[in-house]
């Protein structure tokens, strides 16, 4: 049942997406949405049962590509392209076999055990919501979340589109949590290597570096810093370096995001 709900669910986001480009240029894109015509749904009654988690935890294929569904760890996080869907899917089943209510704060994930509650940060305006997932998708590169509707109205991706976002996970329903204890079930942890990094910060004395390296040291709960000594004019400059980013695009965004003063890209060993 999941992997026909998974196949019809991937057959309608082509033309939900072709939806969401049309709407895009008009300029009663949330009015049109936001109209009657469309009705609501009954509020929907999270389905959690061990024989719901374990068919959604099982591995599945769409469009040739394998997805391995697994529980992580408490404040894991994730950065990426997040969209949303809506009319097209509204009253029709999930993943999980609930009914899609596009005005309730819910969320399609590829991977993500099903009712885990993720907030979703928009990096574009810091604006977030908390959803629960209860659905799988979305099947576009590059997109890790789908919204419901109103999810992505509170972060303001109804009019966009999309928009570069990152999920932070805060917790499980208690069934999901006792299957992965009884079972010993592996919480991923994600690890980050890579030469992409962030200047944060520069000085001529090395206690003024010490201070800074404490204050960025395991930033968020995935990156490091390092202290590099280099000889400018004669005298030693102490750059202080945040690594672990991904990529480029990662770093970047990281700078915009925090407006770090006078921060920029470097590369470097992890």
């Amino acid at each position: 049942m999941l992997v026909t709900n998974l196949s019809f669910r991937t057959n309608l986001l082509f033309a939900s997406i072709f939806f969401v480009w049309l709407l895009s240029g008009c300029s009663q894109h949330s009015a049109t949405l936001g109209s009657p015509v469309f009705g609501t749904a009954e509020p929907t009654k999270p389905r959690s049962s061990k024989a719901v988690h374990r068919a959604t935890l099982r591995p599945y294929t769409v469009n040739g590509k394998r997805y391995y569904p697994t529980v992580v760890s408490v404040g894991w996080r994730q950065d990426g392209v997040a969209s949303w869907y809506g009319p097209n899917f509204h009253g029709g089943k999930t993943s999980n076999g609930e009914t899609y209510n596009m005005y309730e704060l819910t969320a399609a994930h590829k991977t993500l055990p099903m009712n885990t509650m993720v907030r979703v940060t928009n990096k574009r305006n810091g604006r977030s919501v908390v959803v629960r997932i209860n659905d799988r998708g979305p099947f576009v590169k590059g997109r890790i979340v789908d919204l419901s509707y109103t999810a992505g109205k509170r972060i303001g991706i109804d009019k966009t589109g999309t928009a570069p976002v990152r999920l932070t996970v805060l917790g499980f329903d208690n069934i999901i949590a006792s299957m992965a204890k009884a079972s010993g079930h592996p919480v991923r942890q994600e690890v980050v290597l890579s030469g992409f990094g962030v200047q944060v910060g520069a000085f001529r004395r090395y206690a003024g570096a010490l201070t800074y390296r404490d204050r960025y040291d395991n930033f968020e709960g995935r990156y490091h810093t390092k202290v590099k000594k280099f000889i400018v004019d004669g005298e030693p400059l102490y750059r202080v370096w945040l690594m672990g980013f991904k990529s480029e695009e990662e770093a970047r965004d990281f700078i915009k995001a925090w407006n770090i003063p006078g921060a920029f890209i470097i590369r470097g060993s992890s």
